[in-house]
């Protein structure tokens, strides 16, 4: 097995809805912080499980945003992934 590399990834402080959203500005996938906005707003603000479940999708999204691995994983085309693929299951088809 070999060693993963090491990797620090440097994310925008985002503990209250006022950061998040800064982050989203910055940070954020383009219409982020919009949407994110749109979907707070549509949230009962008494549903305390929908608005965790709104703010750590968009944290997230940040995350990955701040993550050179992450970004070139969503980068990659979808041919090259469907070729990794083949070659994957091909391998384990010769075992």
């Amino acid at each position: 097995m070999t060693a993963q590399p090491e990797h620090h990834t440097v994310v925008p402080p985002m503990r209250t809805l006022a950061e998040l959203r800064t982050a989203l500005g910055v940070w954020g996938f383009p219409g982020d912080l919009q949407r994110f906005e749109r979907e707070l707003a549509d949230a009962d603000l008494d549903d305390l499980t929908r608005v965790r479940g709104i703010t750590q999708a968009y944290r997230h999204r940040v995350m990955l945003r701040c993550d050179p691995q992450a970004m070139a994983a969503l980068m990659r085309s979808t041919a090259d992934v469907a070729y990794e693929l083949g070659q994957k299951t091909a391998e384990r088809n010769a075992q």
